[in-house]
């Protein structure tokens, strides 16, 4: 457990009272669940959410004074840019946290669990690391009492199961669904972007469904109320969870670690996860040549697609697309480095730690240069890590896959040395 711990956390956590603690001592403890809490305490949000998760917290402090054991620890990871301010929100808080000066890993939790907003608790294993539910604010809210811990994923089916709605009042079960490709749409009537993304999915679905292929979209709504989802839903040719159901509705969002709307979780007829980014797909691929649309280990940079900048380092390479061919021939060096990072992190049931990108000339890109303060030069090798405002440039006359290797492998092993963006 140490072990694997200790790479996510480092050798060392802080409590209240200002003593460190051993990142292994927490096996002796009995934990075999960790709660990473990014937060800040200059957050609105992140104050409200303290007292209920305080409470949560005691819950399983007080089972371990009983039982001499501690199921769960949970380890703050602040947003604070003070020191002061770090020591004052540590000093109010009965659990650990990842010391203050350990600003480098705490980009490096931001950026393995893709963490968008603030707050947010993302349970991982103790023993593996690995995660096991990404949206533990929906487990405080629906579980306070812990009875369901360790609240690990479960299948598609089992979370879907019960009845679904069409916009004419018609139910049927969920059990349909079964041997379809799934897109599980969570949205909302009152977010502009959700409604934007609806007009195009209908066509989309229409589209699919007039080329014989077995698909279903599942409306998993945020309205804030009956009304609004009604007056929404009317617009969709496909099922819902009911509205009255929150405790399915709930249920899902933690499934799938939801952030914000719209999100399009694509699913396989074996309800495995196909992408997460059905939303780009969907905008970039109008006629839906590519549907299921399994991911694309290096992809064009797009208007649709450049949101993907702020998930997490990316790795773009900028080429002069007057050259016909040059951005293929670029995406062609890229993607067997692509590929073997992607395996790799696969195989340990990680995500990958970058994304891959080719950049040709446009508007768009013209303005990311700008921001990221480029030099105009093409090819230019980079990796933006917009979280972080960092970059990392490489400007070479000619772009090898062995310099590409080495780029990503130095930036993975910590020896490239950021500039600010």
């Amino acid at each position: 457990m140490a072990g694997a711990l200790t790479e996510v956390l480092g050798e060392v956590l802080v409590a209240a009272d200002g003593e460190e603690v051993s990142v292994s001592a927490l096996a002796a403890r009995g934990v075999s669940l960790v709660g990473l809490y990014f937060g800040c305490s200059l957050s609105g949000p992140c104050a409200q959410l303290g007292a209920s998760l305080a409470a949560f917290y005691g819950r399983f402090r007080g089972e371990a004074a009983a039982a001499g054991a501690q199921r769960l620890e949970i380890v703050f990871v602040s947003a604070e840019q003070e020191l002061q301010q770090w020591q004052e929100a540590v000093r109010n808080m009965p659990w650990l946290a990842l010391p203050f000066a350990e600003k480098h890993r705490k980009l490096k939790l931001w950026n393995k669990y893709r963490v968008s907003n603030i707050p947010s608790l993302i349970f991982i294993d103790a023993s593996t690391g690995k995660v096991v539910c990404r949206n533990g604010l929906l487990v405080i809210r629906d579980d306070p009492e812990g009875l369901e811990f360790p609240w690990g994923p479960k299948p598609f089916s089992e979370v879907v199961a019960g009845p679904l709605l069409r916009n004419n009042g018609q139910t049927l079960d969920s059990s349909a669904l079964e041997g379809s490709h799934v897109g599980v749409y969570f949205s909302a009537h009152w977010c502009p972007p959700c409604r934007s993304l609806t007009r195009v999915l209908v066509e989309s679905y229409r589209k699919i469904k007039e080329a014989g292929q077995k698909f279903e979209i599942l409306f998993v709504s945020a309205d804030r109320s009956e009304d609004s989802f009604k007056q929404y839903f009317s617009e969709m040719p496909w099922v819902a969870v009911p509205y009255a159901d929150e405790a399915r509705r709930s249920r899902l969002n933690r499934l799938y670690g939801i952030q914000g709307i719209p999100t399009l979780i694509v699913l396989d007829s074996q309800g495995e996860v196909i992408t997460r980014q059905g939303r780009v797909e969907v905008l970039n691929d109008i006629e839906c040549r590519e549907f299921p649309w399994h991911p694309k280990p290096v992809l064009e940079l797009t208007d649709s697609n450049a949101v993907q900048l702020n998930e997490g380092p990316c790795l773009v390479l900028f080429v002069d697309s007057e050259d016909d061919g040059e951005s293929e021939a670029a995406k062609q060096l890229i993607q067997p480095i692509a590929e073997k990072i992607i395996a790799k992190y696969k195989a340990k049931e990680e995500e990958a730690p970058l994304l891959f990108f080719v950049a040709g000339e446009d508007d768009m890109t013209d303005s990311l240069r700008d921001y990221t303060n480029l030099p105009e030069a093409a090819p230019l090798l980079t990796i933006l890590d917009m979280s972080a405002r960092a970059k990392y440039v490489m400007d070479v006359e000619e772009i090898t896959p062995e310099i590409v290797e080495a780029f990503v492998s130095d930036f993975l092993a910590d020896k490239l040395k950021p500039e600010p963006i």
